[in-house]
């Protein structure tokens, strides 16, 4: 069975410190994160849960999905929340090609503003995840140049895992969420078992201790 690190160790952080992996604040402000959507059903799902509980999130998106599913895309956002790109194909970093992963990245880019642009630095993202949290030196250095934020993450769920129980699920999404967390999810379909247990259990025990919602901007 595989084991995640959970709570992302503090060297990684300083290691890799022009990556965002959380956001110190003194408001008890956290950050509830969604990769991998558009979804039919299980984005729709999410979108529903955050605004019964009056949440507000950041949704990484894949390119792919925002093509064939248009329509929630633009239900994220109707409903407030804050979108970052994903890459078009859920591109592994590690082993792509920089000039292959940032075209990658800017195909995404297109779905997201749904129009043409021109010149590169226009239409790299101000918010970017990469899939599997895995990408280059030089990718990394590519996209910050442009002006975008690399947001990673301080609290791995593990909603994707099917070896990982729905309890575990919960326990990993709360027992370590500081302020500044950025909490991920997947709204993906292997992922929505363990979701649809765990979310809105998370939102009420982290309301229960204290924490507010915010997006990443």
């Amino acid at each position: 069975m595989k084991v995640y690190n959970i709570k992302i160790p503090q060297i990684i952080k300083r290691l890799f410190s022009n990556q965002v992996w959380d956001i110190p604040n003194k408001e008890n402000k956290i950050y509830l994160t969604f990769d991998d959507g558009p979804t039919p059903e299980i984005t729709e799902w999410v979108l529903a849960v955050l605004k019964e509980n009056n949440i507000k999130a950041t949704f990484f998106c894949i390119g792919n999905n925002i093509e064939k599913h248009p329509e929630i895309f633009n239900k994220i956002i109707n409903d407030g929340h804050c979108i970052g790109n994903h890459t078009f194909n859920h591109k592994n970093g590690w082993k792509t090609k920089t000039a292959d992963y940032l075209q990658n990245v800017d195909l995404c880019q297109n779905k997201i503003l749904s129009r043409k642009l021109s010149g590169l630095k226009s239409q790299i993202p101000n918010l970017f995840r990469p899939p599997y949290g895995k990408i280059k030196p030089s990718q990394s250095k590519k996209l910050r140049k442009l002006g975008c934020k690399i947001i990673m993450w301080d609290i791995l769920t593990a909603d994707f895992d099917k070896k990982t129980s729905k309890e575990k699920c919960l326990e990993n999404a709360t027992q370590k969420v500081t302020s500044g967390s950025i909490i991920v999810f997947h709204d993906s379909v292997k992922a929505f078992t363990n979701l649809e247990y765990a979310l809105p259990k998370t939102i009420q025990i982290l309301k229960e201790k204290g924490f507010v919602f915010d997006v990443i901007q």
